[in-house]
């Protein structure tokens, strides 16, 4: 649930945020203020969400200051009276310090960025679901509500952006070998409820092919273009199978995230929970097991595993971009797949700049790309749908 309120508020820091989810917000705020974790609380003052007008949230000021106040409280209470007393006196230190350079600091950014003429809008949930029989549906153009049935299945669209398979009978048998393809393009996103349960998050310029008759298969097939974010509904006599251009993933119920964009050197798996087997389809004798906080690199070297900050990988889920030590070429891909752009270096060297943060995926691309001005390296100038990059 705190994945949900970090979304909702970075959504609410871009002005997309409707009635429904402003007030689904502040009920999990106010009856949950034991649970709301420093992240959180950063978030919310950081956006300015608890001083936010009555036009900005369309509910009672007052309701929300008084929210704020119970998490305080609540935090205080959780800590030892004197405990509380340095940590008030420590963060006021800070802050004074924060002040004295904030000044300068501003003075400086702002006298070296320059305005973007062309600005474009995040990516969200844009989508086209290829039925078995061919026919092509676009769900960001569709009403909610059912679509259609489909051999012993209905197919429907959420208010949220989800699509849901649930049976309508018990017998599938009927359905054979026929598949569905959802595909998002560059700046679309999509969330789909398999008929086995299963969960699947779908990221930009990407595809996932999945069985009509999952539920009942011995082996739970699905391919995967691009990158996609699943949760395994636990089924022990049915595997489920992942495959992607050069790999193939078995697991039995579990949460993890696959990148296999054609466009970067190495596909790599995360996993959260449970256990995953990674195989290579180039080298079928090679794989390896994944436990939790590990990710499987494979590259023309072979599979190669690595400890990771999982929160690193499935950040573009939770709705922001996360970069620990990333290169400026890495970082623009993923950029340029969720604001459907192209994107030209005029100096070669801008391609290596790291980067360690964190950006909000529901921003305008100027105030994203501004973000990385601010460290000097780098300037970008947009030509329409092209982004040029600069090394200062």
């Amino acid at each position: 649930m705190e994945e949900r309120v970090i979304f909702l508020i970075n959504k609410f820091e871009a002005g997309q945020m409707v009635d429904a989810e402003k007030t689904e917000l502040l009920n999990f705020i106010e009856n949950h203020p034991d649970t709301v974790s420093g992240e959180i609380l950063n978030l919310l003052t950081a956006h300015d969400l608890v001083h936010a007008g009555d036009d900005e949230m369309d509910i009672d000021q007052n309701r929300w200051n008084l929210v704020f106040n119970k998490i305080v409280s609540v935090d205080q209470f959780k800590h030892p009276k004197k405990a509380s007393i340095y940590v008030y006196y420590r963060w006021a230190a800070a802050a004074v310090l924060i002040l004295a350079f904030a000044s300068v600091f501003i003075y400086k950014i702002r006298e070296r960025q320059h305005v973007f003429t062309t600005d474009i809008a995040p990516g969200g949930n844009k989508a086209i679901l290829t039925l078995a029989n061919g026919k092509k549906i676009s769900l960001s153009d569709v009403a909610d509500g059912d679509l259609i049935k489909e051999a012993g299945l209905s197919i429907s669209k959420t208010a949220s952006g989800h699509l849901v398979y649930n049976v309508v009978n018990g017998d599938l048998s009927v359905i054979g070998n026929e598949t569905n393809t959802i595909t998002t393009p560059n700046g679309g996103e999509w969330q789909i409820h398999l008929p086995d349960g299963s969960d699947v998050w779908l990221n930009a310029a990407s595809s996932l092919e999945y069985p009509l008759n999952i539920l009942n298969a011995a082996t739970r097939n699905v391919k995967l273009k691009g990158e996609a974010y699943f949760e395994v509904a636990k089924d022990s006599a049915h595997p489920f199978v992942v495959e992607t251009e050069k790999q193939k993933l078995e697991v039995l119920g579990t949460h993890f995230n696959v990148n296999s964009y054609t466009d970067e050197r190495a596909t790599r798996t995360t996993l959260l929970e449970g256990s995953v087997r990674v195989s290579s389809l180039i080298n079928s004798s090679e794989y390896e097991i994944l436990k939790p906080g590990e990710q499987s690199v494979l590259s023309a070297q072979g599979i190669k595993i690595n400890a990771v900050d999982t929160d690193e990988s499935v950040a573009w889920k939770k709705g922001y971009f996360m970069f620990n030590n990333e290169k400026q070429e890495s970082i623009l891909r993923k950029i340029s797949r969720w604001y459907n752009i192209k994107v030209e270096y005029a100096d070669e060297e801008a391609k290596d700049v790291m980067y360690y943060g964190t950006v909000s995926r529901f921003d305008k691309i100027s105030q994203v790309l501004h973000k990385f001005e601010q460290t000097g390296e780098v300037r970008f100038e947009m030509q329409g749908n092209k982004l040029i990059v600069y090394k200062d």
